[in-house]
């Protein structure tokens, strides 16, 4: 008997999220694991030392995709440890494993870092556990909808490998009185007398950085390498609507001032945005869960069991006002809550039908039930603690459950060079009804299209790079950006414009498309004085303007069939080196004008289309194939 064999059998969880899903999930087969009576191990999976892997006996790991196919953030160090050339193919050897990932089938690489994670640990001599189980965010029940299976199988292959990782047998679970450990996060509340001196009354903006950046560094929630001071602050001069008043469609022009010289940023790049949120929803919350607005917190981590106690712990932050905490970091009137909150809210439901009415919500048959009632719906935290008015949760554990107010991101619009100390947007704050006939409308979107410009509020701001690489003025490009996927290609389309004062430039062919000429026709005189008297869209410089308008004839028309009118056109610019940016809606489009581009290759290079998709998909590798895609 080896070392490995004298241990008591244990599961380490390694998960990696983006936006909390993987996390959720980790955290939802740890507990279903520690029930059984089998001890866990829970990490991000930056926090654990990829070295040391060859060393793990049964290893789980959970893991997002982000926008086309990328990997988590807190998941790029580990993947490129793990793709070293000198690694040997005995490397993992004795290591078992199971991967669950979670993802959206409307996405053309559809879980594709689950895929290849799994791939990889197998030609490194590792032994799956149980077949890769793979969480589509368009299953009626969203990931949860393989997830149940997914475990269940899990933990019948794990007991029959040994049964000692759950030694009375997986059916047996300990009692619910026993399930629900301390929240995670404690609470300490402040004199207030005390408290004044660490503050400044100051309202500059340096003052507001710095408490937004203590507040959401103090919260629970926050993923790995977040940034929580802006970049800068954005005070908003114009907004108006590009869509025609009464039709379907709300797509808003925003322009913003940047309050600070020192922010750059390039075509293709994304802003992030934190949203406010209701000042009646707030307060409402805050009334409801029997809170003090005016008392002061700071919030930590639980101390840890075998820990000692940090004797400052209570001293390393400033303390900030209950309702400014719950304000910047606590999405009480937006984001739907998990299936833990049921949970968690079962065991402080004073009402029997409350609480039994809980515990099936959060139990497996419940599933589907409860995906109908609150995702489906979009049913708030706010809205669900009014629909359960017995429940009276301790403010620690609505810290730790109520999701994160997540910063909403943009794809810039402008060029810098055209617009040197601004940034506009194109905002789709058009709403959409639930299967229940309720009207509802982004957070973000709303809050923007609510403000006028004379009221001189200050936004706070984050820059990032997008899917879409600036390109240089002598490279051709081939853009489609149907509906607001137009948004980055105003900007490239403005910069090169610019460009081509001083210099020569290479053409630019645009596919734009919506559904009438008369209604939601975004930038219609933009493109079109771009596209004549030699503009950089014009055929004269050897690119081109075209424009699909999907409803306004009896058969649809779409940004695919004037691809094709443009067949020669697209590949002539191909052979001269062109690169394809696409951009817009994650559903179906990218897929379609994947497709779209297979055909046209196919034909004007007179190759099998299966030649095409090798050509394409070396596009992609050598940069020439981009996507930014969004639901």
């Amino acid at each position: 008997m080896n070392g490995r064999e004298k241990q008591k059998q244990k599961l380490l969880i390694l998960y990696a999220s983006q936006t909390g899903n993987a996390l959720d999930a980790a955290e939802r087969i740890a507990r279903e694991a520690e029930r059984r009576g089998c001890p866990v191990t829970l990490l991000s999976i930056d926090c654990f030392n990829a070295g040391s892997l060859p060393y793990e006996e049964n290893v789980i790991f959970v893991v997002s995709t982000t926008g086309q196919g990328d990997t988590p953030d807190s998941m790029k160090a580990f993947w490129k440890f793990l793709l070293q050339r000198n690694l040997s193919q005995r490397w993992l050897e004795g290591v078992h494993y199971a991967v669950f990932g979670l993802g959206d089938s409307g996405y053309q690489k559809y879980n594709f870092v689950a895929k290849k994670l799994d791939k990889r640990l197998l030609d490194l001599g590792a032994v799956a556990i149980v077949e890769r189980g793979l969480g589509d965010d368009q299953h009626p029940s969203g990931y949860e909808g393989a997830l149940d299976p997914w475990m269940s199988s899990l933990w019948n292959t794990l007991s029959k490998m040994n049964p000692k990782f759950f030694p009375n047998g997986i059916d047996f679970l300990i009692q619910d009185a026993h399930l629900i450990d301390p929240p995670k996060v404690q609470i300490t509340y402040h004199d207030v007398d005390k408290v004044h001196s660490h503050f400044s009354t100051d309202s500059d903006l340096k003052c507001i950085e710095m408490q937004i950046e203590r507040v959401r560094s103090m919260h629970p929630g926050k993923f790995s390498r977040d940034k929580n001071r802006p970049d800068c602050f954005l005070r908003m001069v114009e907004n108006h609507s590009l869509t025609r008043a009464g039709c379907e469609k709300n797509v808003l022009h925003i322009e913003f001032e940047v309050l600070s010289s020192a922010i750059e940023y390039a075509v293709g790049d994304i802003v992030e945005v934190l949203p406010s949120q209701s000042p009646i929803a707030i307060d409402t919350f805050i009334q409801r869960c029997n809170l003090n607005p005016e008392s002061f917190i700071t919030v930590h981590p639980r101390e840890m069991e075998n820990h000692l106690p940090n004797a400052n712990i209570n001293d390393s932050k400033i303390p900030i006002k209950l309702k400014t905490f719950v304000e910047l970091t606590m999405d009480v009137a937006s984001a739907s809550p998990r299936r833990y909150f049921f949970e968690v809210m079962s065991f402080f439901a004073t009402a029997e039908h409350e609480k039994e009415r809980l515990q099936y919500f959060a139990s497996p048959e419940g599933r589907d039930d409860l995906y109908q009632y609150n995702q489906r719906e979009r049913r708030t935290v706010l809205e669900v603690l009014e629909d359960f008015p017995s429940v009276q949760m301790p403010f620690e554990w609505l810290v730790q459950l109520v999701p994160p107010l997540k910063k909403r991101a943009y794809s810039i619009s402008s060029s810098q060079l055209a617009h040197p100390n601004q940034l506009h947007l194109t905002v789709n704050v058009t709403p959409w009804t639930t299967p229940f006939k309720r009207k509802r409308t982004g957070l973000c979107s709303k809050w923007l299209a609510g403000l006028d410009p004379q009221q001189g509020v200050i936004i706070p701001a984050w820059f990032i790079k997008g899917s879409l690489p600036a390109p240089p003025p002598s490279l051709p490009l081939i853009l489609i950006g149907p509906g607001t996927g137009c948004a980055p290609f105003r900007g490239f389309v403005e910069e090169r414009a610019i460009q081509s004062r001083s210099g020569s430039t290479a053409p630019v062919l645009f596919f734009f498309g919506c559904w009438n000429e008369d209604n939601d026709f975004l930038y219609r005189d933009f493109w079109l004085s771009h596209s004549r008297n030699g503009g950089v869209l014009s055929e004269e410089k050897g690119g081109g303007f075209c424009v699909a308008f999907s409803r306004d004839q009896p058969h649809k028309v779409y940004v695919q069939h004037k691809m094709r009118e443009n067949s020669q056109r697209i590949w002539n610019l191909l052979c001269e080196g062109a690169s394809i940016y696409v951009a817009g809606s994650s559903t179906k489009m990218p897929s379609d004008v994947f497709s779209c581009f297979e055909e046209i290759v196919s034909k004007e290079n007179g190759v099998p289309r299966e030649s095409a998709v090798r050509w394409l998909r070396a596009l992609e590798r050598a940069g020439r194939y981009h996507v930014e895609a969004w639901s």
